[in-house]
């Protein structure tokens, strides 16, 4: 093989290392399958309101396995998933936990919970309706991040506005993300199931 050709073969096959990485990264479907085994629904339910944890993004932490993480702008957003709740289930027993500051209607298979530092979001899976997926937003992400058009299906833009703390936030330029997943980043792969008690793995 000639000199000249053989850094062409090498570029050619990093080339082609980094296309197979990249694909690699898009991750599992949010299958039933995909998701890690889990306690029965009861230990789940008893772990939820024995806890006294005060924090409700430390008690989903606790109690479901990470799947997702949303890199915004400045901040973070991760996304868990269950498949032994329905979403008005789990709905009652966080709220039941920890009463949140305001929870919407049902719309298109998602609700929002506001709690005073988190946006928390359920929505069964598009890809499997035994796969419900929850999303845990700081008052942050959710400033810097999500569509004002998506969050006002919801909630009325002068609360958001006072619960974001912002009188302009519905009038100025904002992000377009609108939940679980769609400011379109590749993800990073079906996680293990953590555990171990409010702030484990942090």
């Amino acid at each position: 093989m000639r000199k000249w050709m053989l850094p062409i073969v090498l570029l050619s096959l990093l080339f082609l290392l980094a296309s197979c990485s990249l694909r690699g990264m898009q991750g599992a479907p949010f299958t039933a399958e995909n998701i890690p085994d889990e306690p029965p629904k009861d230990e789940i339910t008893a772990a939820i309101k024995q806890s006294a944890n005060n924090e409700i993004d430390d008690i989903i932490e606790a109690n479901f396995p990470e799947v997702y993480t949303v890199e915004g702008d400045n901040s973070n957003a991760e996304i868990f998933a269950t498949t032994q709740f329905g979403l008005t289930e789990l709905s009652s027993v966080l709220s039941g936990a920890i009463e949140p500051e305001e929870i919407s209607d049902v719309k298109d298979n998602q609700q929002i919970l506001i709690y005073p530092d988190d946006f928390i979001t359920l929505r069964e899976s598009e890809e499997d309706q035994d796969v419900l997926l929850i999303e845990v937003a700081s008052d942050e992400f959710v400033r810097r991040n999500y569509s004002p058009n998506f969050l006002s299906t919801f909630f009325a833009i002068s609360l958001l506005g006072n619960m974001l703390d912002t009188d302009d936030w519905g009038s100025r330029r904002q992000g377009d993300y609108k939940g679980m997943g769609s400011l379109n980043v590749p993800r990073r792969g079906i996680t293990t199931f953590r555990g171990g008690g409010p702030g484990a793995g942090k």
